[in-house]
């Protein structure tokens, strides 16, 4: 199991400004420990319903991810701290993290006939014809 993943103070502190406000309803749980839970989960690569009980219930980390996405919050934080002064390397994520679409990955897909010479071209017969 990969190690946990969390937030410094420092971090914190430069995110915390750009968090969504709370809505009303019921008691959350805390924004920094569901924060921390979905970078985990996106450096670990690990399924969302295996994301460590430490940073709350996965369908928590899930939703709150799910719920940021829609409303563009990751988009206005990476944005927000480039304008900060942040660098590339603690804003950006690599490719290793982002995960491809099902067929991505060559397997068979597309146009089931396909052509494998130009059309109006020959192809010498792949056997010979037996006289019997």
């Amino acid at each position: 199991m990969a190690e946990l993943f969390w937030l410094s103070d420092e971090q914190w502190q430069a995110i915390a400004p750009f968090m969504p406000k709370n809505q009303p309803g019921a008691r959350r749980k805390d924004d920094r420990t569901i924060l921390s839970g979905i970078l985990h989960v996106i450096k670990s690569g690990c399924r969302w319903k295996d994301c460590p009980s430490a940073y709350g219930p996965p369908t928590t980390v899930y939703n709150r991810f799910n719920r940021w996405s829609r409303r563009r919050f990751w988009t206005g934080l990476l944005e927000a701290l480039a304008k900060a002064g942040w660098s590339g390397e603690a804003a950006a994520l690599d490719a290793t993290y982002v995960k491809a679409q099902r067929a991505a990955h060559g397997g068979k897909g597309g146009l089931a006939n396909r052509r494998s010479a130009p059309r109006g071209q020959v192809r010498p017969p792949r056997s010979t014809s037996s006289p019997t």
